[in-house]
């Protein structure tokens, strides 16, 4: 059986239809997601044996019978989410950590009677994503800059949803053949060191979406573009990792094999 894993992007457009922010619902986000991963079955005429063949995970099941706004998220229901996510590694025990005491005044406590809202959910995969890169301190650091007081939503400078959305689609947007490396051209002959193109191209597209928002003063767009910056480099990094976790375990499991 295939697994069916999301795109960061395409996570975020999933609780997006979820709080009622787009107008596509979870099924419609799905099967757009599914269709795009098997467009050669479809276009063959083979969609269905190639449906047959995909595990659908019991919490997109769940996800596809919900109804819009309003709805929350156990812990073990965002844990769930978070690894149908491609190259993401959640356990509850972590989750629970970081809601019980590494994050907790960031967090906050359930807030749709014993479940968490999409922007709390938003939040942990937003952790997840940056701890590819930083230390937990410096990631309350950067969650102070553009969330401010962790006890008021009213001082967000940007919320965690738009937030989580805005990186993961300048990534994929970065990432256009889909081979999960940023895609980079305009390379000068003769140069030995040109790191500076792809930060340059990333800066640039996370101050444009900085530039997007309103009633933000210049330093406040800077401290959003900053956010998404190193989120996005934290999305590329957790892909290197997980390309390592693999072969580790291979060279692990295959020694002595034969």
């Amino acid at each position: 059986m295939q697994m069916f894993q999301l795109t960061r992007k395409q996570m975020a457009g999933l609780l997006l239809s979820l709080a009622g922010q787009i107008d596509k619902t979870p099924l419609a986000v799905l099967r757009e997601a599914w269709s795009r991963a098997h467009q050669i079955d479809i276009r063959d005429g083979k969609s269905l044996g190639a449906f047959m063949s995909t595990s659908l995970p019991p919490i997109f099941e769940k996800m596809i019978k919900m109804k819009q706004r309003g709805e929350g998220f156990s812990l073990t229901d965002i844990v769930a989410m978070g690894n149908q996510i491609e190259y993401t590694h959640f356990s509850v025990t972590s989750v629970q950590n970081w809601v019980k005491r590494d994050f907790k005044d960031w967090i906050g406590s359930p807030r749709l009677g014993k479940k968490y809202s999409i922007d709390q959910t938003a939040i942990l995969f937003i952790i997840e994503d940056l701890k590819a890169a930083l230390d937990f301190e410096s990631i309350r650091k950067l969650l102070a800059l553009v969330f401010n007081d962790p006890h008021s939503e009213a001082d967000d400078l940007i919320r965690p949803l738009q937030l989580y959305s805005a990186y993961s689609s300048i990534f994929e947007d970065l990432d256009a053949n889909n081979d999960q490396v940023l895609d980079l051209s305009g390379h000068e002959s003769g140069m030995r060191n040109q790191d500076h193109m792809l930060e340059n191209l990333i800066k640039h597209r996370a101050d444009q979406f900085a530039s997007t928002l309103t009633g933000l003063k210049e330093e406040q767009r800077e401290a959003v573009s900053h956010m998404i910056f190193i989120a996005t480099i934290s999305v590329q990094t957790s892909y290197f990792q997980s390309l390592a976790r693999r072969y580790w375990n291979a060279a692990v499991f295959l020694q002595n094999l034969n």
